[in-house]
């Protein structure tokens, strides 16, 4: 019953959320994934590390596809998502977690940044801070 009660909240999280809220879920997946592929590693669970990692991708690439090609800022944050797509190809591949760290980095970047869109448009918009 309440993982049913769970899954209600979570599925509703998502249909009411914003496109950045959304954004920012997708960031935090990417590190809730990295975070259990790293335990994987650590602990040679060859399998879980590469579901983890496959899921982290897929999450990047989904990102990837939904950036507006015209957009100014999509010309510096492709060649990152790149990066990041290509260091977890090598911590899947090698079992490296030097190249996790680094893709893990890049997406806490994006996610703090994001964090703060998000505070600031709330800010411009009812004149009042929330906590994203």
């Amino acid at each position: 019953m309440a993982y049913q009660q769970y899954q209600a909240y979570q599925d509703n999280s998502v249909n009411t959320a914003s496109p950045g809220e959304l954004t920012l879920m997708l960031y935090n997946g990417c590190l809730k994934f990295i975070k259990q592929a790293k335990k994987a590693i650590e602990t040679e669970d060859h399998q879980t590390k590469n579901e983890m990692i496959q899921k982290t991708q897929n999450i990047v690439r989904e990102l990837m596809v939904t950036l507006e090609q015209e957009a100014p800022i999509t010309k510096e944050i492709m060649p990152l998502y790149d990066f990041v797509y290509h260091a977890l190809t090598q911590a899947n591949i090698k079992s490296d977690l030097d190249q996790l760290e680094q893709a893990r980095d890049i997406i806490e970047d994006f996610r703090d940044t994001w964090k703060e869109v998000i505070k600031q448009e709330r800010i411009r918009q009812h004149g009042q801070g929330v906590n994203a």
